[in-house]
């Protein structure tokens, strides 16, 4: 598609959905959000204004914070720091020096920023330093929307906590529930977790919330949608009036920020991006034209003979596409793994260990793992369908090019796919180019 197709959009990211709601001109500034704290009994709150409210004594809370360039000079505890070098970083990611300290001092947040850029080491790193590990109580709570993610992220703290000795534990569904309950009951300090699972271990009383620190949301965004929203909200009732929360995500829509009116502290801090800004520099991306669907599976083998791929991942929308795609493409001998959500959990964890580890290098797969799902070898996202929400695209083609690496997104294209694609490009104010004859030199 060309330029003249390619709108540029003529607003950022907004902080407050309807009229004047204020927006953040990049990660560059961080703005404080005016909301009322749930349970205030004060009604609903207001989210107009030109401008980013300010707390009671006229300061700017998340004023006080600018990006801090060196992990040594974020004040993080000893052992933490430890941890975090031990993982393997070096140099904080742009979301990284803005969001630490803030949640590290114990303050609300919305902490938006690219695909691969280290957001859940940014919540990691900001409970960790807070969590007290003479106290064998759960004081920080991580929701995602899948439980691969979920998986993923609790290796992620655990290791960046090893020198703290913290102790993190995985509640999802799909897992046993009385293996589950043992755990809570001995005690942990951080749970990764599903919204439905980790409701049940509230309600049952089986995981405390009394000396819950921090609650994090992992993809908000989708957390905060139809699927989770009641879920989120019944959490929120069982929760301390003093827990902190933390919502991150590549993308903050303005319906998504309006609802945290309804439970973020007027002091919030929030770390938000423009919209346009939330493009993959390292990733390529092209289009083919196939016109027909019936055509999109003879230019998935054409180009699964003709390209370099470390490892790819091939998008479609329905778990029966699934099945299908990886059905046709075993037929042909080619070497293929597929997941979706209706598998068995234990199932879905060998799929992702044996595509994690290399053992298999193309992986097809729903949204289920667009989100946060993090394999550095992957260099290849191919969609085979465009994703029905164009919010989900950024996330899927985040896959490849991982903490700033080199990727390329392939998007097969019906006729009735253009308008789609016009709007992913709208959207993000991108160009999405057709794929060149010499498609063995990407």
């Amino acid at each position: 598609m060309n330029q003249e197709e390619s709108n540029t959009l003529a607003t950022g990211g907004k902080v407050r959905g309807g009229s004047g709601a204020p927006h953040t001109e990049g990660a560059e500034e961080a703005h404080s959000l005016g909301a009322t704290r749930r349970g205030s009994g004060e009604g609903e709150p207001s989210c107009s204004g030109d401008e980013a409210q300010t707390r009671s004594d006229g300061t700017d809370a998340s004023r006080r914070y600018t990006a801090i360039e060196s992990f040594d000079d974020m004040e993080l505890r000893e052992e933490l720091l430890r941890g975090v070098y031990t993982f393997g970083f070096e140099r904080p990611s742009a979301i990284q020096q803005r969001a630490i300290r803030p949640m590290a001092d114990m303050q609300d947040i919305i902490a938006q920023s690219q695909s691969g850029t280290g957001k859940t080491a940014c919540f990691s790193i900001g409970i960790l330093q807070n969590v007290d590990t003479a106290l064998a109580q759960c004081q920080a709570c991580i929701l995602a929307p899948t439980r691969e993610l979920a998986a993923q992220t609790e290796k992620v703290t655990r290791a960046l906590g090893e020198y703290l000795q913290v102790s993190t534990y995985t509640v999802v569904g799909g897992a046993s529930t009385r293996a589950c309950i043992e755990r809570l009951r001995a005690g942990v300090h951080v749970v990764v977790g599903t919204p439905g699972r980790t409701l049940d271990m509230m309600t049952r009383g089986v995981l405390d919330c009394s000396y819950l620190r921090y609650l994090v949301l992992d993809e908000a965004d989708e957390m905060l949608s139809k699927g989770f929203k009641e879920q989120i909200y019944d959490i929120f009732q069982l929760l301390p009036h003093s827990t902190r929360v933390a919502l991150f995500s590549a993308t903050m829509p303005p319906e998504v920020l309006d609802l945290t009116c309804k439970f973020m502290a007027a002091d919030a801090v929030s770390v938000l991006v423009k919209r346009e800004l939330q493009t993959l520099d390292g990733i390529k991306q092209y289009y083919v034209n196939v016109q027909r669907d019936d055509h999109k599976f003879g230019t998935l083998c054409d180009l699964y003979g003709s390209l370099s791929i470390t490892q790819a991942m091939i998008f479609v929308n329905t778990r029966s596409r699934v099945e299908w795609l990886a059905c046709r493409m075993h037929e042909l001998d080619f070497t293929v793994s597929a997941i979706h959500s209706y598998m068995p959990q234990d199932e879905r964890t060998l799929i992702i260990q044996q595509f994690r580890s290399g053992a298999a290098r193309v992986l097809i797969t729903t949204d289920v793992l667009a989100r946060g799902i993090d394999v550095q070898q992957v260099n290849l996202v191919i969609n085979y369908d465009l994703p029905h929400d164009v919010s989900n695209y950024i996330h899927r083609i985040g896959r490849a090019g991982r903490f700033g690496r080199k990727g390329t997104a392939i998007n097969l294209l019906t006729t009735n796919d253009l308008h789609k694609a016009r709007e992913i490009e709208n959207y993000y104010s991108t160009v999405i180019e057709e794929l060149p004859r010499n498609v063995a030199e990407l």
